[in-house]
């Protein structure tokens, strides 16, 4: 829209900002925009409700970063939108301050966040997204989305927010396996564990693959479905390609990878140590808490008592090479990695606890968007004016901001879609909050939230002349900003 067009000239609703996906990264932004009333707002998800991870929301399991990284604080601990506002209306602040708890119950995040839903009046569920184009003639991107009772709507907007999450993952050889409805709650991702979770507990045997937290937490689960002496429950076998169980890092200097200071850093990288840098990081976000791994070898410490079978096998440095169904359940072909040698698994069930990744929306390759106003033609849709990477990810700017065609005057915004440029804390609540603000202030056009210039002690690359990182006396390294570039995204 140019501003000789006024808003008024549309049938069609125009907001300065549209939010895609209703997870904790866009809620984060839709609750910051709260704190700024000229930004007009809008967030749709297509889910009838606010829900996290729903599948692995069993008791116990707590969230591993603490609860200042909730949706607000970490950038305006004044907002409403807090978690310690929200246990003060639901008359939980004194509880939970005697509980003593800095990591809390991942289903108290869930509800948490369902409550900040609830409140904002700019999040709409039920309205799942299949179109999102540009129009052209009027500047403006166009989204389409079907809402509860089967009817079309569409808005338009000056900016857009991709939140839509990230998928399950799994190994190759399980995807046919899963594909087939014959092997439901047999064969899942963890992402389905809790939905399943009562005939996994009646089965013989379980595997579980994957060596992260939520592979953890599954097996952990399973092993406390077995009864005091052992003998009832499943059968709990956890294999992980990895060549340990090992635990996330979560030492202090080692958390600063998790802040700006981190961020700015890998983004100067060049793009092939950056990929390099994330494979090598994999205990930064993959690893699994200490408190887990102690639980799991207390519970195997408690079977064996009295020189019992502990019902349950630990395989690191495994991978899975082959799976085909079998007589009551499954062969699974693996290889021991550093044996070079393999053996054969039969298993009654299969849960793939092996992550997520971010993949490319089905509605940016929607067909050309009609804008249902008589004789005005329609909106490209916009997978083909995204100037995808040669890895077909978006290509991200330090604001969040995704390259798109030059004739695109909109800007669009992406959230945890961006591991590649700008590192593992992508995924990362404690970083949602500075990523929401730093959208927002872009957004917004003026700094709605003011962001922290430095968050680390650690001095990430080499340090500059006059930085306090180097020796007054000595001359900087000539190479100091040799290797420093920007990518030149809009």
């Amino acid at each position: 829209m140019t501003e000789s067009e006024p808003e008024s000239a549309f049938v069609t609703p125009v907001y300065d900002l549209v939010g895609v996906g209703i997870g904790p990264f866009n809620l984060s932004l839709a609750a910051l925009a709260d704190g700024a009333p000229e930004l007009r707002t809008l967030f749709l998800d297509a889910k009838p409700a606010f829900s996290w991870h729903p599948g692995l929301l069993m008791e116990g399991t707590t969230l591993q970063v603490p609860f200042l990284a909730d949706l607000v604080t970490m950038v305006d601990p004044t907002s409403p939108w807090s978690y310690l506002n929200y246990l003060r209306h639901h008359d939980r602040m004194f509880p939970f301050f005697f509980s003593e708890r800095f990591h809390i119950p991942r289903r108290e995040y869930d509800a948490y966040c369902r409550w900040v839903t609830e409140g904002l009046t700019s999040c709409q569920f039920d309205a799942y997204v299949h179109r999102l184009g540009w129009d052209a003639r009027r500047e403006l991107f166009v989204v389409v989305h079907r809402t509860a009772d089967g009817a079309l709507t569409r808005v338009l907007a000056r900016q857009i927010a991709l939140g839509v999450g990230t998928n399950p993952v799994v190994p190759e050889p399980l995807r046919p396996l899963l594909a087939d409805t014959a092997h439901t709650g047999r064969v899942l991702h963890s992402a389905d564990y809790r939905t399943h979770r009562a005939r996994l507990a009646a089965c013989d045997d379980v595997t579980v693959i994957g060596a992260g937290q939520s592979g953890a937490e599954v097996a952990l689960d399973l092993l406390r479905h077995q009864d005091g002496a052992g003998a009832g429950g499943p059968y709990v076998r956890w294999l992980a390609r990895t060549n340990a169980f090992a635990p996330m890092e979560y030492s202090k200097i080692g958390l600063e990878h998790f802040t700006p200071d981190y961020i700015r850093y890998f983004r100067a990288l060049p793009e092939d140590r950056r990929e390099q840098l994330v494979r090598e990081q994999w205990q930064l976000y993959k690893g699994v808490s200490d408190e887990t791994l102690g639980e799991l070898h207390d519970e195997l410490y408690e079977r064996t008592i009295g020189g019992a079978d502990p019902r349950a096998a630990l395989h690191p440095g495994v991978e899975i090479v082959a799976a085909e169904p079998a007589d009551r359940g499954y062969v699974l072909t693996c290889r021991h990695a550093q044996q070079d040698a393999l053996f054969e698994i039969r298993t009654s069930a299969i849960v793939s606890a092996t992550g997520y990744a971010a993949s490319r929306p089905a509605f940016l390759d929607g067909e050309d968007c009609e804008d249902g106003e008589e004789g005005e033609g329609g909106a490209q849709g916009l997978g083909t004016l995204v100037d995808w990477d040669a890895q077909g990810r978006y290509r991200v700017d330090g604001d969040y901001r995704v390259a798109l065609d030059p004739g695109v005057s909109g800007t669009l915004y992406v959230q945890n879609a961006e591991m590649h440029t700008h590192g593992v804390g992508a995924p990362d609540l404690t970083l949602g909050a500075w990523r929401a603000a730093t959208i927002l202030n872009a957004v917004a056009g003026r700094t709605v939230l003011r962001v922290p210039e430095r968050a680390a002690w650690t001095t990430f690359g080499v340090p500059r002349p006059g930085s306090g990182g180097a020796h007054p006396d000595l001359p900087a390294p000539a190479s100091a900003h040799s290797v420093v570039s920007e990518e030149n995204v809009r």
